[in-house]
C-alpha cells in the first residue's frame, strides 16, 4: 500500500480562533478512514483545509499527497492532484446543467476533451446504480433536486471523476435510510486497491455495509485516539465523554 495523505502537526485558525491544534493523520491506498467527533471539534474545518480553503489560515504543519507538499496549492491544484470533496450542502448553480458540470470537470483533470457520448453513457450508467432519475443529468446542477438527490449528485461526481482519494464531508445528514445506503453502494463501487475515501460523518448508519479500516475521533482541535470499525459502535452507545476527558 502506498501512502496517499499525511498531514502532521497540522495548525489552522478562522478569523483569531485555533480550530485545529496538531492534528496528524495518514492513509494508505486501499483505505477507508473515518472521522468522528463532536460538534465544533474541527471535523469540516480538516476537509477545507486540505484544499486550502482561504477562509482558514495555517501556522503550522504540513499536508503531503502522493508524497508531494500540497499545504499551499490552490484549490483546483489540489482537486487536479486527485483529491475529491463532497459537501454537506452542495451548492445549486443555476445556467449549468449537470452534464456540463461534470463534463467540464473531467475535462480538467483529464487535461483532454473527453468524448461527450462515451462520458455521458458512464454517467448514465451509474445513476442508474445510484437509483437517480436521468433526467437531472440535464437540468441544472442541484437546482430544485431533493436532500437525497444532492447528495446522491455528488457520489455519482465521485464515481465519474475518479480520484485517488475521495473526502466525504457528512454526505449522509439528513438522508433517510434508504438514500444512506444508496451513498454506501456508490462508495462501495468507487473504492478499490489504489484509491482511497475519508468519511466525515455523525451516524454510524453509511459504516454499516462498508469495510472500515480506522476510525479517529476528533475532539478539540485533534485526534485523540484511533480504533477500529467497533470505536464507532461505542460511540454510538457511549457518546464521546470518555473521549473529551483525555483531550
Amino acid at each position: 500500500m502506498e501512502k496517499l495523505l499525511e498531514i502532521e502537526n497540522l495548525c489552522t485558525n478562522a478569523d483569531d480562533k485555533q480550530i485545529l491544534k496538531g492534528l496528524d493523520l495518514s492513509i494508505n491506498s486501499g483505505e477507508i478512514h473515518v472521522i468522528m467527533g463532536p460538534n465544533g471539534a474541527g471535523k469540516s474545518t480538516l476537509a477545507n483545509v486540505i484544499f486550502n480553503n482561504s477562509a482558514y489560515t495555517k501556522t503550522s504543519g504540513t499536508i503531503k499527497f502522493n508524497g508531494e507538499d500540497i499545504t499551499n496549492l490552490k484549490t483546483n491544484e489540489i482537486a487536479k492532484k486527485g483529491i475529491f470533496m463532497s459537501f454537506q450542502t452542495p451548492e445549486e448553480i443555476s445556467g449549468i446543467s449537470t452534464l456540463n458540470f461534470i463534463k467540464t470537470a473531467k475535462n480538467k483533470i483529464e487535461g483532454k476533451t473527453i468524448y461527450l457520448p462515451d462520458l455521458k453513457k458512464e454517467i448514465e450508467n451509474d445513476m442508474s446504480e445510484l437509483g437517480m432519475k436521468s433526467e437531472l443529468l440535464h437540468r441544472d446542477l442541484n437546482v430544485g433536486f431533493s436532500g437525497g438527490e444532492k447528495k446522491k449528485n455528488e457520489i455519482l461526481q465521485m464515481l465519474v471523476l475518479k480520484p485517488k482519494l475521495a473526502i466525504l464531508d457528512e454526505t449522509d445528514s439528513g438522508l433517510d435510510v434508504d438514500a444512506i445506503r444508496t451513498v454506501s453502494k456508490g462508495i462501495e463501487m468507487f473504492k478499490n486497491d489504489e484509491n482511497a475515501v475519508l468519511i466525515i460523518t455523525h451516524s454510524t448508519k453509511i459504516l454499516e455495509s462498508l469495510k472500515v479500516d480506522l476510525v479517529h475521533i476528533l475532539v478539540d482541535g485533534k485526534i485523540v485516539y484511533t480504533g477500529t470499525s467497533e470505536l464507532a459502535k461505542e460511540i454510538e452507545t457511549n457518546g464521546y465523554s470518555k473521549f473529551k476527558e483525555g483531550a
